[in-house]
């Protein structure tokens, strides 16, 4: 039976009207792209808790942070790339700076904008946004662990940055599973190779780990939700107990979660990784799947670098 699809956005949509009506210090400061970030339902059942700025996302940036100056828990919501670069400076000097209760929502994370093109897909932000102190930063496997870290991140005080996905990714999660941040989520065990990824490529590395377990190859996977705190725990388990490491991200292979994974081996002087993501280049207008295969973000990549790494 197929596994049911739901893109992370619509987790954050469908949480954040439960948010809103449990605590009407939450807010959603919104820059005119409602429908495409589901807070569509927010606005009509909230009216008084939502703002709509305009397509002005750094004016989102400074409007929350004054917001959460008085007691309020603002969520700013746009899309991914212009979230992280458009708004950076105010992010910086206004939010993380004075380390505000703003937390910045985003949507089209990674190349699920797919047919939108470069310029809408954010393959950087969650590298810049972890390089800025004060401030955490998440993305979601599924729509399950969305609506939990959604909450996580309403109870958190501080920065927080979240990005979820444009299309549909297949539901990991059962509805009663807990989520801390900075804490990964471990979904299989083994001893041969570890498998480190997140968001829309945690799909991925469970089904390569299922290949791999059919030819006799143990994998552990991990979701690290949190590449911000990084669970350092949780990696140095895998350096210490397997050596070898694969990670994987819908992100640049530069500054993301293989970067991190990477720093941390290095520090420890032993173990080896190899990171697979997007392969330091600009997206196109195509299919999300096929952005995906260009960067060699696909389960037979994973498992051939598994196996490489067993010579």
């Amino acid at each position: 039976m197929e596994t049911k699809k739901i893109p992370t956005r619509n987790g954050f949509g469908d949480e954040i009207v439960k948010l809103g009506k449990e605590n009407k210090n939450i807010l959603v400061v919104d820059a005119d792209i409602g429908k495409s970030c589901k807070t569509g339902e927010f606005r009509k059942s909230l009216p008084e808790q939502y703002l709509n700025v305009g397509i002005a996302e750094q004016n989102c940036a400074g409007v929350a942070a004054g917001l959460a100056t008085c007691g309020k828990i603002p969520f700013v919501v746009t899309y991914a790339a212009f979230g992280s670069m458009r708004m950076c400076e105010m992010i910086r000097q206004e939010i993380a700076y004075p380390k505000l209760n703003v937390k910045i929502a985003c949507s089209h994370g990674g190349v699920t904008p797919a047919n939108d093109g470069a310029s809408h897909q954010a393959i950087e932000d969650m590298g810049i946004l972890r390089t800025i102190p004060n401030m955490t930063v998440v993305m979601p496997a599924d729509y399950t662990s969305a609506r939990k870290l959604v909450r996580a991140a309403a109870e958190f005080d501080g920065p927080i940055y979240l990005r979820f996905t444009r299309d549909a990714v297949p539901v990991i999660y059962d509805e009663n599973e807990d989520f801390e941040l900075g804490k990964a989520k471990l979904l299989r065990d083994g001893k041969d190779a570890a498998i480190i990824a997140n968001g829309d490529t945690v799909r991925l590395a469970c089904e390569a780990a299922e290949q791999l377990a059919a030819e006799g190859l143990a994998c552990r996977v991990l979701d690290m939700h949190t590449i911000k705190p990084l669970d350092n725990e949780a990696v140095i388990g895998c350096i210490e107990e397997i050596g070898k490491i694969v990670t994987v991200e819908d992100h640049n292979i530069l500054n993301g979660l293989g970067s991190a994974v990477c720093e941390l081996v290095a520090e420890a002087g032993k173990g080896k990784v190899k990171r697979i993501g997007i392969q330091d280049q600009f997206g196109q207008s195509a299919p999300y799947e096929r952005l995906l295969m260009m960067n060699g973000v696909t389960v037979e990549n994973i498992i051939a670098s598994v196996k490489a790494m067993q010579k």
